[in-house]
């Protein structure tokens, strides 16, 4: 009976999901980014632009009907590298978060269900990455790397999943004295299995907000890196260094930096759109 309730709500909590019309948008635009990223080499009109075929009689071209978005200062067209610029970004997103939730959700589960010392110890840890802004941890540990795109996520991850260890943490601490845990203890379960088995699943939702949310931040933070020459390096077509490469050329050559700058700004707010909307779907709270 209960599981039958369950069903019927469901399907209602998801129609009311996509009645929220911020919500419908930031689906939309993440399904377009998604989209561009995967088959960017069948989209883009000039696939060759990405990365070479650097032909000078077309450098610095403004948007035109062959050009919509204009070419740089190699003569490359600024369109098709800001649809492979998706597939920088995404990825870097979603290795970041994967990095990120992979180590701070077990040590959160550990700290919040063992208690003690070991909470103390793995809070107190946490509490020190947490105390430096992400953006300059980043910073700091991809400027004592090489630069590229793989080291920039490593920075990135370097500093992101302690906010998941304090979430987790957190929900674990809320449920490990629910009835069904101490029923779970009373037969003799062993501790990692309640932990991973029994209130993990429990912490799914937060966790799937909190990363919904968190991969516009990350996708802005990885642009940043990129920006500042500490991400990945010319002629990859990220957003963050073709922002950074269009910058001499202001305000005159206004479209170099004006499309590439779009794409981040339209991104992040598509996913924080998303993010926003299933956390009303999954009636969480995540700080």
């Amino acid at each position: 009976m209960e599981a039958n309730v369950k069903e019927r709500k469901a399907p209602g909590k998801i129609r009311k999901l996509l009645k929220n019309k911020l919500t419908l948008v930031g689906l939309i635009i993440v399904a377009l980014v998604v989209f561009a990223a995967i088959f960017a080499d069948f989209i883009a009109p000039h696939p060759s632009d990405v990365t070479g075929s650097i032909d000078f009689s077309l450098m610095n071209q403004p948007p035109s009907s062959q050009y919509i978005f204009g070419t740089d200062e190699a003569g490359r067209d600024n369109f098709s590298r800001v649809l492979f610029g998706a597939r920088y970004s995404l990825i870097m997103g979603v290795v970041v978060l994967t990095v990120a939730i992979g180590i701070g959700v077990p040590l959160g589960l550990i700290a919040g269900f063992w208690g003690g010392k070991v909470n103390s110890v793995i809070m107190r840890l946490t509490d020190i990455f947490l105390s430096i802004p992400s953006i300059i941890l980043a910073m700091a540990v991809a400027a004592i790397m090489e630069p590229s795109l793989f080291n920039s996520m490593v920075a990135i991850s370097f500093g992101w999943w302690p906010w998941f260890t304090r979430l987790v943490q957190a929900e674990t601490l809320k449920i490990k004295n629910e009835q069904f845990i101490l029923a779970s203890e009373g037969i003799g379960a062993s501790k990692w299995r309640i932990a991973f088995i029994e209130i993990l699943p429990n912490c799914l939702s937060t966790i799937i907000v909190k990363a919904s949310t968190d991969i516009g931040f990350v996708i802005l933070t990885g642009a940043s890196l990129g920006f500042l020459g500490l991400g990945a390096q010319p002629p990859a077509p990220e957003w963050g260094t073709m922002v950074a490469e269009g910058r001499v050329y202001l305000p005159t050559m206004w479209w170099q930096t004006t499309f590439p700058g779009l794409a981040i700004l339209v991104t992040v707010l598509g996913f924080n759109l998303l993010g926003d909307g299933l956390r009303d779907f999954f009636d969480v709270r995540v700080d």
